[in-house]
């Protein structure tokens, strides 16, 4: 991670909040939570918001529920600084060796190891304020969700596909939508969850692509190492997935032709990434990365305009 004249870190956004409105002694922790970097939350956020979305589908006299939406909206932003907290805990030595990377607020000094772990301990309580707002099936899956953030920062030491364990903690908020709204699971709301699943490993291959040069250094795997020349189509058949598994999921709760029009704007999103995808070109794969908030959006925006027809 590189930082600019102003302070700025190279890939958070011009003129972020943080670094123009926050007190000099929240920035290192703002920072260690990403929010100057809001896309991590808006990723973690909208498969919440399609997990709703199908409930809503499901059972129409019930609609679309707006309040836990933003409860979602809340403890992801909560749950996405924890969870960032804790990787730059256990990477701190892997960051320090990392060009984009070894300025986070760890590696760097900003902050002590003592005091991100009091940090992630509010972050986390704040996050189980907003869990213990829904059903108990609903808290009960929260508090496993835990287990794949806890191994998700380890498995880039021990195999190729850390994005597979980064989909599974990611994709998570499919399943809380779904069962906050219905106190249970069933079987669309898992292959709703399978296909966030895909779309992350494809995303998150996109923005591992900033990072194959150092990683090989110090031997840290990807599937963008993986997958080397074929990163662009096997991405495809991963988006491919997780637009028939989206798909499937909405269509088996009656979805109708505002999710088919807004599904055909999904993949056209998609298409618009790995078509334009130039790894090479400096900022390229981080902006086709973060163009997936819009994605979230659109899909969201599909499930709750067709309920509403």
């Amino acid at each position: 991670m590189q930082i600019d004249g102003d302070g700025r870190i190279a890939d958070a956004a011009q003129g972020n909040w943080v670094d123009r409105r926050a007190p000099d002694w929240l920035k290192p922790y703002a920072k260690l939570a990403r929010w100057d970097r809001p896309i991590g939350f808006w990723l973690l956020f909208w498969p919440c918001g399609f997990g709703l979305g199908l409930a809503g589908l499901a059972d129409p006299a019930r609609g679309f529920d707006w309040w836990a939406l933003a409860l979602c909206f809340v403890g992801s932003v909560a749950m996405r600084g924890a969870g960032c907290t804790f990787n730059d805990v256990v990477d701190r030595d892997i960051d320090d060796k990392v060009a984009r990377t070894r300025l986070r607020p760890i590696p760097s000094g900003q902050v002590k190891v003592a005091q991100a772990l009091v940090f992630l301990v509010l972050q986390a309580l704040v996050g189980l304020v907003v869990l213990i707002q829904f059903n108990a099936f609903t808290i009960w899956a929260g508090i496993a969700s835990l287990a794949l953030v806890a191994i998700y920062p380890f498995m880039k030491r021990i195999t190729w596909w850390p994005q597979f364990f980064l989909g599974l903690a990611f994709s998570w908020g499919a399943i809380v939508g779904w069962t906050s709204q219905t106190g249970g699971l069933d079987w669309p709301a898992l292959v709703l969850y399978a296909g966030c699943v895909l779309w992350v490993i494809g995303y998150d291959t996109i923005y591992a692509l900033q990072d194959v040069e150092d990683d090989a250094l110090i031997g840290v795997k990807s599937t963008a190492r993986l997958f080397g020349e074929r990163t662009r189509g096997i991405v495809a058949l991963f988006y491919a997935g997780a637009v028939v598994l989206w798909a499937a999921a909405a269509f088996a709760v009656g979805a109708g032709l505002v999710f088919v029009f807004g599904t055909g704007v999904v993949v056209a999103m998609l298409a618009w990434q790995l078509i334009t995808l130039q790894p090479k070109l400096s900022n390229n794969a981080l902006v086709r990365f973060k163009a997936n908030h819009w994605l979230g959006l659109a899909l969201t925006a599909a499930f709750v305009l067709d309920g509403l027809v």
